[in-house]
Protein backbone atom coordinates (compact mmCIF):
# COMPACT_ATOMS: atom_id res chain seq x y z
CA UNK A 1 0.00 0.00 0.00
CA UNK A 2 1.30 3.66 -1.23
CA UNK A 3 0.23 6.73 1.14
CA UNK A 4 0.43 9.47 -1.15
CA UNK A 5 -0.32 13.51 -0.30
CA UNK A 6 -2.09 12.41 3.01
CA UNK A 7 -0.90 15.77 4.26
CA UNK A 8 -3.31 18.91 6.01
CA UNK A 9 -2.96 20.92 2.38
CA UNK A 10 -4.21 18.25 0.17
CA UNK A 11 -6.59 15.91 2.81
CA UNK A 12 -8.63 16.03 -0.25
CA UNK A 13 -5.88 13.96 -2.56
CA UNK A 14 -5.93 11.27 0.36
CA UNK A 15 -9.74 10.50 0.19
CA UNK A 16 -9.68 9.51 -3.17
CA UNK A 17 -6.35 7.83 -4.28
CA UNK A 18 -7.12 5.07 -5.32
CA UNK A 19 -4.43 2.89 -3.82
CA UNK A 20 -5.21 3.90 -0.15
CA UNK A 21 -9.37 3.68 -0.85
CA UNK A 22 -8.54 -0.15 -1.75
CA UNK A 23 -7.32 -0.66 1.04
CA UNK A 24 -9.21 1.11 3.30
CA UNK A 25 -29.01 15.67 -8.18
CA UNK A 26 -31.87 17.94 -9.28
CA UNK A 27 -33.97 17.88 -11.73
CA UNK A 28 -37.24 20.27 -12.87
CA UNK A 29 -40.89 18.93 -11.84
CA UNK A 30 -43.17 18.65 -14.81
CA UNK A 31 -44.02 21.87 -16.63
CA UNK A 32 -41.33 23.69 -14.98
CA UNK A 33 -39.01 26.53 -16.58
CA UNK A 34 -35.57 24.57 -16.42
CA UNK A 35 -32.88 26.88 -15.09
CA UNK A 36 -30.79 28.31 -17.48
CA UNK A 37 -26.93 26.43 -18.29
CA UNK A 38 -24.61 29.09 -18.88
CA UNK A 39 -21.21 28.44 -20.49
CA UNK A 40 -17.56 29.75 -19.40
CA UNK A 41 -17.98 32.76 -21.43
CA UNK A 42 -21.19 33.05 -19.75
CA UNK A 43 -23.76 32.91 -22.17
CA UNK A 44 -26.83 31.46 -21.64
CA UNK A 45 -28.14 28.30 -23.82
CA UNK A 46 -30.48 28.50 -26.33
CA UNK A 47 -32.99 26.50 -23.61
CA UNK A 48 -33.25 29.70 -20.96
CA UNK A 49 -33.13 33.37 -20.29
CA UNK A 50 -29.43 35.07 -20.73
CA UNK A 51 -28.32 35.51 -17.45
CA UNK A 52 -25.13 37.06 -18.08
CA UNK A 53 -22.67 34.71 -16.70
CA UNK A 54 -24.05 35.76 -13.05
CA UNK A 55 -24.06 32.13 -12.00
CA UNK A 56 -20.31 31.49 -12.61
CA UNK A 57 -19.27 34.63 -10.95
CA UNK A 58 -21.26 34.17 -8.39
CA UNK A 59 -19.38 31.00 -7.72
CA UNK A 60 -15.77 32.17 -8.55
CA UNK A 61 -16.83 34.92 -5.80
CA UNK A 62 -17.87 32.63 -3.61
CA UNK A 63 -14.17 30.84 -2.93
CA UNK A 64 -12.47 34.22 -2.14
CA UNK A 65 -13.42 34.19 1.90
CA UNK A 66 -11.74 30.91 1.73
CA UNK A 67 -8.62 32.69 1.34
CA UNK A 68 -8.65 34.91 4.68
CA UNK A 69 -7.75 31.55 6.50
CA UNK A 70 -10.63 31.42 8.54
CA UNK A 71 -13.25 28.52 8.56
CA UNK A 72 -14.14 24.89 9.05
CA UNK A 73 -14.16 22.34 6.83
CA UNK A 74 -15.17 18.87 6.02
CA UNK A 75 -14.45 16.16 3.14
CA UNK A 76 -15.50 13.41 2.41
CA UNK A 77 -15.10 10.78 -0.69
CA UNK A 78 -14.18 7.06 -1.35
CA UNK A 79 -15.39 6.11 2.28
CA UNK A 80 -12.90 8.56 4.01
CA UNK A 81 -13.50 11.54 5.32
CA UNK A 82 -11.83 14.87 7.34
CA UNK A 83 -12.96 17.37 9.18
CA UNK A 84 -10.85 20.64 10.72
CA UNK A 85 -10.50 23.96 11.12
CA UNK A 86 -8.08 26.78 9.78
CA UNK A 87 -7.16 29.84 11.73
CA UNK A 88 -4.82 32.45 9.70
CA UNK A 89 -5.03 35.18 12.61
CA UNK A 90 -3.19 32.62 15.03
CA UNK A 91 -1.39 30.57 12.13
CA UNK A 92 -2.79 27.11 13.17
CA UNK A 93 -4.89 24.64 11.51
CA UNK A 94 -5.89 21.36 13.11
CA UNK A 95 -7.99 18.28 11.43
CA UNK A 96 -9.18 14.95 11.93
CA UNK A 97 -8.98 12.34 8.82
CA UNK A 98 -10.38 8.84 8.59
CA UNK A 99 -9.28 6.74 5.72
CA UNK A 100 -10.97 3.14 5.45
CA UNK A 101 -13.44 1.51 7.69
CA UNK A 102 -13.84 -1.35 9.56
CA UNK A 103 -14.00 -3.88 6.22
CA UNK A 104 -10.53 -2.75 5.28
CA UNK A 105 -7.41 -4.22 5.04
CA UNK A 106 -5.53 -1.36 6.35
CA UNK A 107 -7.36 1.60 7.78
CA UNK A 108 -5.34 4.76 9.04
CA UNK A 109 -6.98 7.55 11.35
CA UNK A 110 -4.70 10.97 11.81
CA UNK A 111 -5.57 13.82 14.44
CA UNK A 112 -2.53 16.87 12.96
CA UNK A 113 -2.43 20.08 14.47
CA UNK A 114 -0.35 22.83 12.55
CA UNK A 115 0.42 25.91 15.09
CA UNK A 116 3.34 27.64 13.04
CA UNK A 117 6.58 26.93 13.36
CA UNK A 118 5.04 23.14 14.92
CA UNK A 119 3.32 20.70 13.70
CA UNK A 120 2.22 17.36 14.92
CA UNK A 121 0.32 14.33 13.94
CA UNK A 122 -1.07 11.40 15.70
CA UNK A 123 -1.47 8.03 14.05
CA UNK A 124 -3.88 5.16 14.23
CA UNK A 125 -3.62 2.05 12.18
CA UNK A 126 -5.78 -0.96 12.04
CA UNK A 127 -7.63 -4.29 10.15
CA UNK A 128 -5.18 -7.35 9.62
CA UNK A 129 -2.37 -6.03 7.49
CA UNK A 130 -1.56 -3.37 10.17
CA UNK A 131 0.82 -4.92 11.93
CA UNK A 132 2.58 -6.04 8.76
CA UNK A 133 3.81 -2.50 7.97
CA UNK A 134 7.78 -2.98 8.47
CA UNK A 135 7.36 0.53 10.90
CA UNK A 136 4.81 0.10 13.18
CA UNK A 137 6.59 -0.63 16.28
CA UNK A 138 8.67 2.91 15.49
CA UNK A 139 5.27 4.77 15.05
CA UNK A 140 4.65 5.83 18.73
CA UNK A 141 0.51 5.53 17.86
CA UNK A 142 -1.47 6.92 20.31
CA UNK A 143 0.84 9.83 20.72
CA UNK A 144 1.16 12.83 19.05
CA UNK A 145 4.44 13.05 16.85
CA UNK A 146 6.39 16.39 16.81
CA UNK A 147 7.21 16.85 12.75
CA UNK A 148 10.99 18.60 12.40
CA UNK A 149 10.12 21.51 10.31
CA UNK A 150 13.26 21.24 8.31
CA UNK A 151 12.14 17.57 6.87
CA UNK A 152 8.71 18.67 5.67
CA UNK A 153 9.23 21.80 4.52
CA UNK A 154 8.33 22.10 0.68
CA UNK A 155 6.57 18.36 1.69
CA UNK A 156 2.58 18.38 0.43
CA UNK A 157 2.60 15.30 2.72
CA UNK A 158 2.75 16.82 5.99
CA UNK A 159 3.30 20.33 5.79
CA UNK A 160 0.88 23.06 5.61
CA UNK A 161 1.30 25.94 4.11
CA UNK A 162 -0.60 29.03 5.39
CA UNK A 163 -0.63 31.05 1.90
CA UNK A 164 -2.48 28.67 0.60
CA UNK A 165 -4.79 27.97 3.37
CA UNK A 166 -7.60 26.13 1.64
CA UNK A 167 -7.21 22.05 2.16
CA UNK A 168 -9.93 21.69 -1.01
CA UNK A 169 -8.26 24.68 -3.43
CA UNK A 170 -12.22 25.42 -4.67
CA UNK A 171 -10.93 28.58 -5.95
CA UNK A 172 -8.90 26.61 -8.60
CA UNK A 173 -12.14 24.13 -9.37
CA UNK A 174 -14.04 26.77 -10.11
CA UNK A 175 -12.11 28.86 -12.09
CA UNK A 176 -12.38 25.06 -14.10
CA UNK A 177 -16.28 25.62 -14.16
CA UNK A 178 -17.32 25.15 -18.06
CA UNK A 179 -21.05 25.25 -17.81
CA UNK A 180 -22.73 26.03 -14.61
CA UNK A 181 -27.05 26.95 -14.09
CA UNK A 182 -28.67 28.73 -10.96
CA UNK A 183 -30.89 25.64 -9.34
CA UNK A 184 -32.49 27.77 -6.77
CA UNK A 185 -31.70 30.29 -4.20
CA UNK A 186 -27.34 29.67 -3.73
CA UNK A 187 -27.89 26.27 -5.51
CA UNK A 188 -26.18 25.52 -8.76
CA UNK A 189 -25.07 22.43 -10.97
CA UNK A 190 -22.96 22.07 -14.00
CA UNK A 191 -19.85 20.62 -15.35
CA UNK A 192 -16.35 21.37 -14.30
CA UNK A 193 -12.84 20.66 -15.65
CA UNK A 194 -10.78 18.74 -12.91
CA UNK A 195 -7.32 18.85 -15.32
CA UNK A 196 -6.15 20.91 -13.02
CA UNK A 197 -7.49 19.29 -9.73
CA UNK A 198 -3.97 17.92 -8.79
CA UNK A 199 -3.10 21.36 -8.52
CA UNK A 200 -5.54 22.05 -6.43
CA UNK A 201 -5.10 19.44 -3.98
CA UNK A 202 -8.16 18.08 -3.98
CA UNK A 203 -7.94 15.00 -6.89
CA UNK A 204 -4.95 12.74 -7.05
CA UNK A 205 -3.03 13.17 -10.50
CA UNK A 206 -3.72 9.11 -11.24
CA UNK A 207 -7.08 9.60 -10.42
CA UNK A 208 -7.51 12.09 -13.12
CA UNK A 209 -5.79 10.61 -15.60
CA UNK A 210 -7.82 7.86 -15.25
CA UNK A 211 -10.47 10.01 -16.52
CA UNK A 212 -9.28 10.47 -19.47
CA UNK A 213 -11.35 12.90 -21.51
CA UNK A 214 -14.59 12.66 -18.85
CA UNK A 215 -12.09 15.11 -16.99
CA UNK A 216 -13.22 17.90 -18.59
CA UNK A 217 -16.96 17.71 -17.74
CA UNK A 218 -17.32 16.30 -14.18
CA UNK A 219 -20.50 16.75 -13.21
CA UNK A 220 -20.72 19.26 -9.76
CA UNK A 221 -23.60 20.82 -7.65
CA UNK A 222 -22.79 23.67 -5.57
CA UNK A 223 -23.85 26.31 -2.37
CA UNK A 224 -23.67 28.93 -1.20
CA UNK A 225 -24.62 30.62 1.84
CA UNK A 226 -26.76 34.19 2.47
CA UNK A 227 -23.44 35.97 2.27
CA UNK A 228 -22.52 34.48 -0.92
CA UNK A 229 -19.60 32.60 0.25
CA UNK A 230 -19.26 28.85 -0.84
CA UNK A 231 -20.83 26.11 1.66
CA UNK A 232 -20.55 23.37 -0.50
CA UNK A 233 -18.73 22.01 -3.47
CA UNK A 234 -19.75 18.51 -4.81
CA UNK A 235 -17.89 16.64 -7.52
CA UNK A 236 -19.55 13.42 -9.73
CA UNK A 237 -16.84 11.72 -10.98
CA UNK A 238 -18.29 9.16 -13.43
CA UNK A 239 -16.59 5.17 -13.18
CA UNK A 240 -12.96 5.17 -14.60
CA UNK A 241 -10.65 1.83 -15.20
CA UNK A 242 -11.29 -0.29 -11.73
CA UNK A 243 -12.23 2.92 -10.09
CA UNK A 244 -16.13 3.06 -9.44
CA UNK A 245 -17.76 6.18 -9.93
CA UNK A 246 -17.37 8.30 -6.92
CA UNK A 247 -18.62 11.76 -5.34
CA UNK A 248 -16.21 14.20 -3.46
CA UNK A 249 -18.17 16.48 -1.17
CA UNK A 250 -16.50 19.58 0.35
CA UNK A 251 -18.16 21.88 3.00
CA UNK A 252 -16.95 25.09 4.72
CA UNK A 253 -18.61 26.85 7.24
CA UNK A 254 -17.71 29.06 10.52
CA UNK A 255 -16.31 32.01 8.01
CA UNK A 256 -14.85 34.27 10.71
CA UNK A 257 -16.09 32.32 13.08
CA UNK A 258 -13.35 29.27 13.56
CA UNK A 259 -11.26 29.32 16.76
CA UNK A 260 -7.50 28.49 17.45
CA UNK A 261 -6.18 24.84 16.95
CA UNK A 262 -4.94 23.61 20.59
CA UNK A 263 -1.57 22.52 20.74
CA UNK A 264 -1.16 18.85 22.47
CA UNK A 265 -0.17 18.34 25.77
CA UNK A 266 2.91 17.98 26.42
CA UNK A 267 2.99 14.71 28.34
CA UNK A 268 1.50 13.23 25.18
CA UNK A 269 4.06 14.48 22.84
CA UNK A 270 7.01 12.80 21.26
CA UNK A 271 9.94 13.02 18.47
CA UNK A 272 8.61 11.84 15.09
CA UNK A 273 10.83 8.80 14.19
CA UNK A 274 12.07 8.55 10.89
CA UNK A 275 10.01 5.48 10.17
CA UNK A 276 6.98 7.87 10.04
CA UNK A 277 8.47 10.78 7.63
CA UNK A 278 9.56 7.40 5.23
CA UNK A 279 5.69 6.29 5.33
CA UNK A 280 4.41 9.57 3.65
CA UNK A 281 7.15 10.11 1.02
Amino acid sequence: MTVRRLGAGLVAAALITPALAACASGTGTAGSTPSPTVTASGTASPSGAPVAGDAKQALLDSTKEISNGNFRFTLAGAGSTAEGLVHQPSQSAAMKIAIGGPSSDLAMKLDVIHYKPDSWVKLELSGPTANSLPAIKQLNLGKYQHLDQTRIKGNRNLGFDFEKVDPAGSAVLTQGITEVRSTGTGAYAGTIDVTKAAEAGSLNAATIAALGTQAKTVPFTAKVDPQGRLSELVLQLPAAGQTAAQEIRMTYSDYGAATAAQKPPADQVVEAPAELYGLFN
